[in-house]
């Protein structure tokens, strides 16, 4: 039976132990980075070496944005801009949705090929004046109805080469002083400003079939706990006020925003209300810890998964076919000015 988490893997090729791992546990998926990449061939393997492991049903996850957060990248496969470059361009707002469109459908077609299946973007988040880098130029502006419109690009991007998105980080990290990998941050600011900026680009896209947590304390929802551990957050913000009710996934648990054991850390996520839990760096003993406090997938969480396979499999039939790479990309570096 499938467990409701994903791992990450320490090389490009899985140690005997790895795949022990993975055949005793069956999670729901493993998330690769660039320790994982070396060449498409490689990587292929990996990828085959993996489902071999666990079964075809396992999904292969990916943080491919563009600019910093590119884990495919030259020089086998393409550089892809960073967000912020489609709001730099002097263009009608129709124009540069186009744009993104082109670049999460390709990047969709470099991910197909490598048969990997969920894309951790697009990132909705909303930078502030003052605000950590960590977000930045991964963002795709300070507008939310910017944000929102380019952000829904992208996903359709992904979606209509077959790739699921995940969007994030819900329900907002783009005010966070410092970068949650290495600390916690903590938002302080009225509910009501959270209402009118931050929350906006994720509920106009509430009905993408899938998201991922931030681990920042929002004092005006709940003060101790960040959203990834926080049932009020979840249950409140996400699920109700912003209305999403798609397959949420937790942000990766190794993160030192976070304290405890990695035990704790995923129990404290289930029952705070995520779907599925993120544990990335590959160190077994930590991957050991959170699939023990993992549950199988069934009930409403499995039903979630479903739906979210489902909407990836619909807008794949329903997409053209006669997509063409090279001319896309041909289009998209003539807009952006970008060098083959």
């Amino acid at each position: 039976m499938t467990r409701a988490f994903v791992c990450g893997c320490r090389g490009p090729a899985l140690s005997r132990e790895e795949e022990g791992f993975l055949r005793g546990t069956q999670p729901f998926g493993v998330i690769l980075f660039k320790r994982n990449v070396e060449t498409p061939g490689q990587l292929r393997a990996l990828v085959e070496d993996i489902r071999l492991c666990v079964g075809p049903q396992c999904e292969i996850l990916v943080d491919q944005e563009g600019g910093r957060v590119q884990r495919l990248g030259p020089p086998h496969w393409r550089a892809y801009p960073a967000a912020a470059r489609f709001q730099a361009a002097d263009l009608p707002i129709e124009e540069k949705e186009r744009l993104v469109w082109i670049a999460a459908r390709l990047i969709a077609f470099d991910l197909n090929d490598i048969a990997i299946t969920i894309d951790c973007a697009p990132v909705l988040d909303l930078p502030v004046a003052g605000s950590h880098d960590v977000i930045g130029d991964r963002a795709y502006g300070r507008d939310p109805d910017i944000v929102t419109r380019l952000g829904r690009a992208a996903a359709q991007g992904l979606l209509d080469g077959g790739i699921l998105p995940v969007m994030k980080h819900l329900p907002g990290h783009g005010r966070a002083l410092v970068d949650s990998h290495l600390a916690l941050p903590v938002v302080s600011v009225p509910l009501s400003v959270l209402e009118d900026s931050d929350f906006i680009p994720f509920a106009r896209n509430a009905h993408l079939p899938a998201a991922m947590t931030a681990h920042v304390i929002y004092d005006a929802i709940d003060p101790k706990r960040p959203a990834t551990l926080s049932p009020k957050v979840i249950r409140e913000i996400i699920r109700e006020k912003i209305d999403f009710k798609g397959l949420l996934f937790s942000d990766d648990l190794s993160m030192h925003a976070l304290s405890g054991s990695l035990h704790e850390r995923a129990v404290s996520a289930f029952a705070a209300g995520i779907d599925i839990a993120l544990h990335c760096n590959g160190h077994l003993d930590e991957a050991r810890a959170v699939a023990e406090a993992s549950p199988e997938l069934e009930g409403g969480r499995l039903a979630r998964v479903e739906a979210a396979l489902a909407c990836r499999k619909r807008a794949a039939l329903a997409a053209d076919a006669e997509f063409d790479p090279v001319e896309a990309w041909a289009e998209l570096a003539a807009a952006l000015a970008i060098e083959a």
